[in-house]
Order: structure tokens, then C-alpha cells, then sequence
């Protein structure tokens, strides 16, 4: 406590004028935190509802998820950058602010090509917004118990946006409008952003550094135009114009992104990382296994509402018993660290979680909840959670205190680019299903379940990869795993 009260002292000193309460700074900086992490999710449950509004097709209801994910996780990096560099609480006012703005925006969107376009822009404010929450809190709070406690109500905080999402989304949808999905941002942000203008202080670090701006574009723009290329295949094929060079620009565009990587002086992510065993084998676990668990919600959603005709409210609440596996699984597997080599535990996790998804591709025109949705579910997400921990504590237990930031933003980019091609590879083979299905006679819920279920397959498919490639792992060391 004197600690803090110092620091305290100590702002009053540099900017004259009387620090701001604890926990005023927590609560500005958790509910930007919230948000971010709700968008990823909110508008799952409401696809069909924009579907039917804007006349969404299926490539439309993926780039509705994925143009948010692509250009979040392309530019997550860049915005922990600027942050430093610009200034914490200059950094955070002006991603909440476009995030802000664009649900504005989204919320009021009258066409498909408006809703992805304010999804895009809200990802940009979503990457500028989420890396400085945490360095606000660390910077705000001394080392000791004040920051572990804060640390700990902000990981809360991001566990409860994700969980809420699908009921949050669901209960908006089915009482008011899809487009609260996205209106809601814009009091609870305007609030926001009053509160943080009032309440932080600026701080700045990392003096002498540049943005990587070249890397950040390339990488963005590189995994847009792949996920875009993939997409078109489905109703253009893929030798045809129209997927051929979106897929070539896209390869182009990353084949740049590694060159201005490998010569500029202060990259945006440092390519001598993956010379390291652990930092370069869990990157790879984790974008197949984003690859394959991003995509779970997206399609479970979909069934849920296009097949079993639940209600929006009814397929959000439906969701709770997935987020109470994962964060079940996520907590048990740092115990589990203490007595059983971390590589074990994160195979067994992904043994788990693609078993979930194989009996979750078992679906039938009228399922039942226990067996359909719950069982399945549980057991996915459960494996999902248990995974996690473990491929990061191989991986940072190889690298040194310095760059344990760094390698662990690069873990959270890997799963979230992963979770947005994974989206598109697979949307794009269920979409082609439901099309040969349709044509062959079936109806339109036995075609879209057939689609649904060979998703699902697929997602398996690349979870079993991901858990072979837990071999590849070193064995974390002591300190790594505690």
C-alpha cells in the first residue's frame, strides 16, 4: 500500500494534479477490455438475423466475423507499439473511439458491404484498444499484490466477455434488434472514454522505438487475401480468376511481410524468435488450433437457428456450459503442470477436444440438446482449455524475461489469424457441401446439416494435426510451468 501510495505521490509531482482513484483506473481500463473481447463472439448468434435483414450469403456471414479477427490479430502488435511510443492513454482514448464509432456505424448499416466495413474498423480500434489495457494496469499499479489483484480482476473481466457474448447477443437480438449487437458498444464506450479522459494519466516507454507500419499492413492485408481467395473458390473454383489472384496476391504480400521483417532494425515481430524450438512449434499448434476451435461457435450458432429453430436467446444460453468447460479445463491444466510433463497435458487436452468435434460432426436434422449440442460441446471446449496453458509455458520456457511480452502477443496473433483462415477453409467446404446436397435433392435443413457436420470433421482433422505437433514442444522448465 505505500508503494502505491508513492506512486500516487509521485503522479501528483509530474502532472499536477491529484492522481486518479484505483478504481477508476481499473474500471475504465476493464471495460475497454470487455468490449473488445465481446465482439469477438456478440454477433455469432445473430448471423441469421443479419443474414435475413441484409441479405447476408454465406461468404458474407464469415467476413462478418472474420474482417473483424484478421485485421485485430494483424494489427494487435502494431497497437502495443503505439501505445509505447504515442502514449498510453492517448492510444487508448483513440481506439475506443473508433471502436466505438464503428458500431455506430455497423449498428446502422443498410448493406453487407457497411456491416463488414464497420467490422473492419472496429477490429483496427479493437487492436489499437486491447495491448493498452494490460500496460495501463502495469503501468498504474506497483509490483506486488495491488497489480496481481488487478491483473486478476482484468483476466476475469476478458473470460466474462467471451462467456457473455452468445447470451449477451442472444437476448439483444430476440428483444430488441440484431443491430443492438453492435449499438450497444456506443453508450457504454461514450461513457467509457469520458471516464478514461478524466481518470488516466499518460505514460509513455519504450523511448526510440518505430512502428513496423510496412509489416503490419503486409501481414493484414496478406491473410485477407488468402482467407478472401479461399472464399471465392466455393462458387468460382479454384483455377478461376477470381480465386486465383486474391490466393497468389495474398502469398505475395507474406513472402513481403517476412522480407521487411528480416531487414528492418525494430520489426514488429522479430523473425530470430522462431529460430527457438518452443516459441516456433507452439505458433504452429496454436494457429491449427485456432484453426479449429474458432470456427466451433460460428457453425454451432448457425445449426442452432437455421436447423433446430432455437431463438436467439435460446442458442445464447445454450452456449454457457461451453464456457464454463473451457475455463474449467484452463484452470485445472496449471495444477495438473505441477505433477505431469506440460507436453502430456496439452496432447491430452487436444485428444479431448478433437474427439468433441468428430461426435459434434454426428449431427442429425433433429438433434437433441444432451447429445447434439451439450456433450459435444463440453468436451471440446473442456480439451480446448486444457490445452492452452500448457503449449504457453513451453513455449516462454525457452526465451528470456525480456521478450516473454513479446512471445506471448505472438501466441494470441497465431491463434486469432489461425481462428480466422480456419473459419474460411472450413465455411468454404460446408458452403460447397450444402450446394452439391441442394443440388442432389436434399432439403434445405438436411443439406445445411450435412455442410455443418463436414466443418466440424474438418475442424477435428486439424486439431489432431495441432496435437501431433505437441511433440515438437521442449519440456518447460520449472520456473516456465510455475
Amino acid at each position: 500500500m505505500s508503494e502505491l501510495l508513492g506512486q500516487r505521490e509521485d503522479t501528483v509531482r509530474r502532472t499536477g494534479r491529484a492522481a486518479p482513484p484505483a478504481w477508476a483506473v481499473l474500471l475504465a481500463v476493464c471495460a475497454g477490455q470487455f468490449l473488445v473481447v465481446l465482439d469477438v463472439s456478440v454477433v455469432n448468434v445473430a448471423l441469421p438475423s443479419m443474414r435475413t435483414a441484409l441479405s447476408l450469403s454465406q461468404t458474407g456471414q464469415q467476413w462478418v466475423v472474420n474482417a473483424y479477427a484478421i485485421t485485430f490479430a494483424g494489427l494487435l502488435l502494431l497497437g502495443g507499439r503505439a501505445a509505447d511510443l504515442f502514449g498510453r492513454k492517448r492510444t487508448f482514448l483513440t481506439g475506443l473511439g473508433l471502436f466505438t464509432a464503428a458500431s455506430l456505424a455497423g449498428g446502422l448499416a443498410q448493406s453487407s458491404a457497411m456491416l463488414i466495413g464497420a467490422r473492419t474498423l472496429q477490429g483496427i480500434g479493437a487492436a489499437v484498444l486491447a495491448p493498452t489495457t494490460l500496460a495501463i494496469l502495469t503501468t498504474s499499479f506497483p509490483e506486488g499484490p495491488e497489480r496481481t489483484r488487478a491483473i486478476g480482476t482484468w483476466t476475469a473481466v476478458g473470460a466474462g466477455g467471451g462467456a457473455a457474448g452468445g447470451l449477451v447477443g442472444g437476448l439483444l437480438t430476440d428483444y430488441l434488434s440484431w443491430r443492438w449487437v453492435l449499438l450497444v458498444n456506443v453508450p457504454i464506450g461514450a461513457l467509457v472514454i469520458v471516464g478514461a479522459a478524466l481518470w488516466l494519466t499518460e505514460s509513455r516507454g519504450g523511448a526510440g522505438r518505430k512502428l513496423d507500419i510496412p509489416g503490419a499492413v503486409l501481414v493484414t492485408g496478406g491473410v485477407a487475401a488468402l482467407a478472401y481467395g479461399i472464399a471465392e473458390s466455393e462458387s468460382h473454383g479454384w483455377t478461376s480468376a477470381t480465386s486465383l489472384l486474391p490466393l497468389i496476391a495474398g502469398l505475395v504480400l507474406l513472402a513481403g511481410f517476412v522480407a521487411v521483417e528480416a531487414r528492418t532494425a525494430q520489426p514488429l515481430m522479430p523473425l530470430r524468435l522462431f529460430r527457438i524450438r518452443s516459441v516456433s512449434a507452439a505458433n504452429t499448434v496454436l494457429l491449427a488450433v485456432g484453426a479449429a476451435t474458432f470456427a466451433t461457435w460460428y457453425f454451432l450458432s448457425l445449426y442452432m437457428q437455421n436447423v433446430l429453430h432455437y431463438s436467439p436467446v435460446k442458442a445464447g444460453l445454450s452456449f454457457l456450459p461451453h464456457t464454463v468447460s473451457i475455463i474449467v479445463g484452463s484452470k485445472l491444466a496449471p495444477r495438473l503442470m505441477s505433477y505431469v510433463d506440460a507436453r502430456i497435458i496439452g496432447a491430452t487436452g487436444g485428444i479431448i477436444s478433437a474427439a468433441g468435434l468428430a461426435w459434434q460432426s454426428r449431427l442429425t436434422v433433429d438433434g437433441a440438446f444432451l447429445t447434439s449440442i451439450l456433450g459435444p460441446g463440453v468436451l471440446t471446449m473442456f480439451g480446448a482449455g486444457l490445452m492452452m496453458t500448457p503449449i504457453a509455458a513451453a513455449a516462454t520456457s525457452g526465451v528470456g524475461m525480456g521478450e516473454q511480452g513479446l512471445v506471448s502477443g505472438l501466441l494470441n496473433t497465431s491463434r486469432q489469424l489461425g481462428g480466422a483462415l480456419g473459419l474460411t477453409i472450413l465455411a468454404t467446404a460446408a458452403a460447397d457441401r450444402i450446394t452439391s446436397r441442394t443440388e442432389a435433392g436434399a432439403t434445405a435443413t438436411h443439406a445445411a446439416t450435412s455442410g455443418y457436420s463436414l466443418a466440424f470433421l474438418l475442424g477435428a482433422a486439424f486439431l489432431v494435426a495441432g496435437t501431433a505437433l505437441t511433440t515438437l514442444l521442449p519440456k518447460p522448465t520449472p520456473k516456465a510451468v510455475s
